[in-house]
């Protein structure tokens, strides 16, 4: 009798760990889910550091827009002064 209890005791055991553990369908779409969602946080936040970067590259190329704009007037100023000073030393 007490082989009888010891083995389905541990028929029973053994059953119970191969059950629990197995993975289930929902456990399955669970992870399939998280990992989905990481996957969009990461892109997400690729998109936002290049959109800094070109933001960044924006600004300094308006900069240096600007500075050469800047260059060129005081160059156009400078060479205009020389004109109109040229005339008045040949007088």
């Amino acid at each position: 009798m007490k082989k009888v209890i010891l083995s389905l005791a541990l028929v029973l055991a053994i059953g119970f760990t191969a059950v629990s553990c197995k993975e289930t369908k929902e456990e399955k779409a669970e992870d399939a889910i998280e990992n989905a969602a990481d996957d969009v946080e990461e892109a997400a936040e690729d998109t936002g550091a290049a959109m800094e970067e070109a933001a960044e590259d924006t600004g300094d190329a308006i900069e240096e827009a600007a500075e050469d704009t800047k260059e060129g007037v005081e160059n156009a100023a400078e060479e205009v002064e020389e004109e109109v000073e040229e005339p008045a030393d040949k007088a």
